[in-house]
């Protein structure tokens, strides 16, 4: 385990413009001691997968309210493992139905954080994970 803070990107794709829960996310995470990297709107894949390691984060946390996550966060986790960058977790919040939660499960997201989740539960979860690395 680094004793340097997480380095979370966090990533809005596509044509989402839905930036209240981004901007409450990213403070909470701030707030917690981690090091936070918006990615700005209107992202692709691509976009955040390069930026995901050229800022050397440890993970990605996609905010989805526009209902495309099931067409862009799996093709993130599936260009992370072509760019041989498994090892950063993958995180997704927002509108997601139960349903495509286990999708997104399947396809190698780490964690779903649906609506209304306290961001206290989303540090806490991060926190664990840091301690298992």
């Amino acid at each position: 385990m680094s004793d340097r803070p997480l380095r979370i990107l966090l990533a809005k794709l596509g044509l989402d413009s839905h930036t209240i829960g981004v901007t409450v996310i990213a403070k909470a995470l701030r707030d917690a001691g981690m090091e936070v990297i918006y990615s700005g709107l209107k992202q692709t894949p691509e976009m955040v997968v390069a930026t995901a390691i050229q800022e050397d984060v440890d993970a990605i946390g996609i905010s989805s309210l526009s209902a495309a996550h099931m067409h862009h966060i799996p093709r993130v986790v599936e260009l992370l493992r072509e760019q041989e960058a498994r090892e950063l977790l993958v995180i997704a919040g927002g509108v997601i139905p139960e349903k495509d939660e286990a999708e997104l499960l399947r396809a190698g997201v780490a964690k779903v954080f649906t609506m209304g989740t306290e961001t206290s539960a989303i540090v806490a979860y991060l926190r664990e994970w840091q301690s298992t690395r």
